[in-house]
């Protein structure tokens, strides 16, 4: 920004027929822009290595040499300009994954000496009993002791389905308890969970500097040496056979004219928008050079099924028994369902639209809902908690597809 401040002042008062007021700020502009890439590409020179910064550096030098100090400014500004849109959207990315953290509540609730004590989530240690009333988020990683409920996992694991979880079961910080009240014995610290684990790892992986060179500086690589060697032929040749003042100067032009700015600008620019747009998604990406990377992506596997929803859970297949219709089987569902705000029940009460409601409706916390239609006692709810009888096989087969399966019994 101060470079591009000097610069632009630097213009105003060429205009105004001010000249050495605006050499001083083109100087100091070309050094304030230079310094935020060149002391890196002699770094990475040092190490045998070559990129587009130090092309550029060249370039500025050629500018300076040839008497273009306003031009050398002008390039050391844009190329510096656009290395800090990079940073700036990468800040952004890590500010969105510092916002993670925020899932994890400021408070839990332990279970002390018979007693429910209030204690800030940091202070959480291992071994301890936690309670997580209906709504609230789970401070920490733990294993179900007491209860069963349904777990809202959507923004840790991108599930949109709740997960139903009982004694026994594993639960990560971060998640929206959503049903019954649970009980949870405390397998990490408050400070040291998976959520804070994966922010930690992502944060290390931003700030390390990878092995792979970003595009700019894998086709700077040969471009380099490359215009050196055609800038020193140039030189020497035309040095031989002309005037040596000439030729060094056409040399040094070349140096000048061969600076890719329109490539050094560009790639970073590219970045930057790609970024903004997909945090607008909630994808964060790491790295510049980790974006690049997806132009040669050909193959992605995805760990489980639910991962990549839109969050519009629908029905897809009904299953029924003997001697009753799948028209009767949804109607029965929806009775109930319409007292429920699970996400499934929006799928199963659009399935069957002006079904009746159920009467004396009760929700199971962690299996699923009751209630009674026209005489009958319907249960609706997890094949973990209902029998799927004789289509027991069926039912295994389109779990076995991801499908999330809803059993419905009717007694009378």
């Amino acid at each position: 920004v101060f470079s591009g401040v000097a610069f632009l002042t630097g213009l105003v008062l060429e205009w105004a027929g001010l000249e050495v007021p605006a050499l001083v700020l083109f100087w100091i502009g070309l050094l304030s822009g230079a310094s935020t890439f060149t002391p890196g590409a002699i770094r990475k020179l040092f190490k045998g290595k070559l990129g587009i910064g130090l092309l550029m550096t060249i370039s500025a030098v050629g500018a300076v040499i040839l008497g273009y100090v306003e031009e050398a400014a002008a390039l050391a500004f844009l190329y510096s300009i656009a290395e800090a849109l990079e940073d700036k959207a990468m800040d952004r990315a890590r500010g969105g994954l510092r916002a993670l953290l925020k899932l994890v509540p400021e408070t839990a609730t332990i279970r002390r000496d018979g007693a429910s004590v209030e204690v800030p989530a940091k202070d959480l240690a291992v071994g301890q009993l936690m309670l997580v009333r209906p709504g609230e988020r789970i401070a920490t990683d733990g294993i179900v002791r007491t209860g069963r409920s349904s777990l809202d996992t959507s923004a840790i694991t991108g599930e949109s389905i709740p997960v139903e979880v009982e004694p026994g079961d594993t639960v990560s910080a971060g998640a929206i308890n959503t049903a019954g009240a649970l009980e949870v014995e405390t397998t990490a610290a408050g400070t040291d969970n998976s959520l804070t684990t994966i922010v930690d790892l992502v944060e290390k992986a931003q700030a390390e500097k990878g092995d792979r060179a970003r595009l700019a500086d894998r086709i700077a690589r040969p471009l380099v040496p490359g215009v050196l060697i055609l800038a020193a032929l140039v030189a020497i040749i035309g040095s031989l056979l002309g005037d040596p003042e000439l030729w060094i100067t056409r040399a040094l032009v070349v140096l000048v004219a061969a600076s890719p700015c329109a490539l050094a600008i560009s790639v970073p620019l590219t970045v930057v928008a790609a970024i903004g747009s997909a945090s607008k998604f909630g994808v964060i990406i790491k790295s510049g050079a980790v974006f690049e990377r997806f132009g040669v992506i050909r193959h992605v596997a995805v760990d489980k099924t639910g991962t990549l929803t839109r969050n519009e859970p629908a029905v897809t297949a009904v299953l029924t028994a003997e001697g009753v219709t799948e028209k009767q089987a949804l109607a029965w569902a929806a009775a109930l369902e319409q007292h429920s705000t699970h996400p499934l029940a929006a799928a199963i009460t659009a399935a069957a639209p002006g079904a009746p409601a159920a009467d004396g409706v009760t929700e199971q916390a962690g299996h699923g809902i009751e209630g009674t239609l026209d005489g009958a006692r319907i249960t609706v709810g997890s094949p973990r908690w209902l029998d799927a009888g004789t289509l027991g096989e069926q039912v295994a087969g389109l779990e076995e597809q991801g499908m999330t399966v809803v059993i419905v019994h009717r007694d009378g």
